[in-house]
């Protein structure tokens, strides 16, 4: 671990961004360039001391999840983050799971829409960021481990995935979710985190080994669907995607036609936010 070079590196980054590049409001006149420590610790999900410590040479040495993040937060290139796994002391990650960093064009995308449900996904159906109305539409989706990260295991293997989703309309998710895997698969390979991903499935659900066996191949695209609010109800909304150049990850916002009736639940939904009415009785 290099750490004067991680020290410097980190702080040069920081005073390069401007609070807008990262979604973030200007406000009071800063006496110094770039963001504060506060603002880059608050995006990382780490303490301020901590990454004070970092920038100090005090620190110690940070974890590959930690680098993950603060990559993420400081919108590194990919030579940028595998720059930092290795003054930090790390291996960059491998190319199969270096897709998980997420594409500093695509964040500053999202980072402008914040009065509309927007998340980026991984093309195995990872949630690698959500905006807050994202979260208040589907829910926190950062606490899922192992292959449950993907949704489309989720969507085969807990029947609660599918729950904001009319009954309807689940076959037709099915097969757009084995569709999307298969044209992983076809990119990444049988050995990759996409064949593990469909042997742990053929294994777990006869549906999927079924879907799979019709060889149907097809990227997620735009899309009209109904989505199911706990509170709200149904949903009606557009979905509109933006792609990576290697597609390896996908932006995906939902927006509804201006003064229809999924618009007003939009705007109900930005005011609730995570809130939830009490249980009537």
């Amino acid at each position: 671990m290099d750490r004067a070079a991680l020290a410097d590196f980190l702080r040069r980054r920081r005073e390069a961004l401007q609070p807008g590049d990262v979604g973030l409001a200007a406000g009071v006149r800063r006496r110094a360039p770039g963001l504060r420590r506060e603002e880059v610790a608050a995006l990382a999900t780490m303490s301020t001391d901590y990454y004070t410590r970092l920038e100090q040479q005090r620190g110690p040495q940070p974890s590959p999840q930690l680098l993950a993040s603060l990559a993420r937060a400081l919108r590194l290139t990919g030579d940028e983050r595998d720059y930092l796994f290795r003054v930090a002391g790390h291996n960059p990650p491998a190319s199969v799971s270096a897709a998980t960093h997420v594409s500093p064009a695509l964040l500053r995308v999202l980072d402008r829409l914040a009065d509309t449900p927007a998340l980026i996904l991984s093309n195995l159906g990872e949630t690698l960021v959500q905006n807050r109305m994202a979260e208040a539409l589907f829910g926190d989706r950062s606490g899922h481990t192992g292959l449950a990260r993907s949704e489309i295991f989720r969507w085969f293997t807990d029947p609660a995935e599918r729950s904001r989703y009319p009954e309807e309309d689940r076959d037709r998710q099915s097969r757009a979710q084995v569709a999307n895997l298969r044209a992983a698969y076809g990119s990444m390979g049988p050995q990759s985190r996409a064949g593990a991903l469909v042997r742990a499935l053929q294994k777990a659900s006869p549906e999927f080994a079924e879907l799979w066996e019709r060889h149907e191949v097809a990227q997620r695209f735009a899309d009209h669907k109904t989505l199911i609010h706990p509170e709200l109800g149904p949903i009606e909304l557009d979905c509109q995607v933006l792609f990576t150049e290697d597609q390896s990850q996908a932006l995906l916002v939902l927006t509804a036609p201006p003064r229809s009736e999924g618009h007003e639940k939009l705007r109900l939904l930005a005011v609730l936010g995570h809130e939830r009415f009490p249980a009537s009785t």
